[in-house]
């Protein structure tokens, strides 16, 4: 008969629609067609437990991580040197770009009108200091040299070459100034130095291996170097003498001197707001030397 099954019954379908439905909560594999997972030596068996006979290992103990049985260790036998040599003597210096420099100046962060030293770097959020990290000061880099503008004196710890000439090109100042890193200290942070009620000491002088010669300008021979400047990139390095900003550009800070207009010996007392200066004759004998 047509659409009937073979061998099944009138109660076939009732019989399917009574059982449950296939899903995987009750798959189940057929009787027989998995085997018990095998037991292990030392589950199935005492006394060693696979562990074998004598030794470290067979009594609950391991060597600590990279012993090599007693023999001299990789990381002792093979020699290391050269990889942080002279790490804890190299200096690190915060580079300032030329287009941040321009920025500060147009947001008036930086007086132009001033001798622009690391205290106004430091006090326009320029450059962030940090004296604890072997900090020793600014780098001046050459990037946004194409379209610098301001004219400034500007005294810097490291510059490149490019840098120096963007700026001199402008009819502008650039000299390098040396910290030591008890002045970058008390450069950094002011107020704790003043309300401690101590002098303000003097900066020390650069020594001569400080800084590659090719990046520092000596302040003997400072119109030299912008002489030789000038012809090695091709530009006519203007008069700042007939310059209307003459007495800027000329203005120098003194190489003891920490703070602009602050001389070494003078004591901030921040309570009064005054300015004492030392009158002992030893005392400002020292202070000049």
């Amino acid at each position: 008969m047509a659409g009937q099954v073979r061998g099944a019954g009138p109660g076939a379908p009732d019989l399917l629609r009574a059982l449950p439905r296939v899903s995987l909560a009750n798959l189940r594999p057929n009787p027989g067609s998995r085997k018990p997972e095998r037991r292990r030596r030392g589950q199935r068996r005492g006394r060693k437990c696979g562990r074998g006979h004598k030794g470290e290992r067979q009594r609950g103990t391991r060597p600590r991580l990279g012993f090599e049985g007693g023999q001299t260790p990789f990381y002792l036998r093979i020699p290391k040197y050269g990889f942080n040599e002279g790490d804890s003597f190299r200096r690190q210096y915060q580079p300032l770009s030329l287009n941040r420099l321009q920025y500060l100046i147009d947001l008036g962060h930086v007086d132009p009108t001033q001798p622009t030293d690391l205290t106004q770097l430091v006090n326009g959020r320029g450059v962030t200091i940090q004296p604890s990290k072997r900090d020793y000061g600014v780098q001046l880099v050459e990037e946004g040299a194409d379209t610098f503008k301001a004219k400034v004196n500007i005294d810097v710890q490291l510059a490149s070459e490019l840098a120096m000439a963007a700026i001199e090109k402008n009819g502008s100042v650039v000299t390098t100034a040396f910290y030591d890193p008890r002045s970058l200290e008390i450069l950094c942070k002011p107020i704790p130095f003043f309300l401690g009620g101590q002098p303000i000491p003097k900066r020390m002088l650069p020594p001569r291996h400080s800084c590659p010669t090719t990046l520092m300008r000596e302040t003997a021979g400072f119109p030299e170097a912008r002489l030789e400047l000038a012809k090695k990139y091709g530009y006519i390095l203007p008069d700042i003498t007939k310059d209307e900003l003459f007495k800027l550009l000329s203005t120098r800070e003194d190489p003891r001197q920490i703070f602009f207009g602050l001389a070494p010996g003078w004591v901030v007392n921040m309570a009064d707001k005054k300015i004492l200066k030392p009158t002992d004759e030893k005392l400002l004998e020292y202070y000049r030397s």
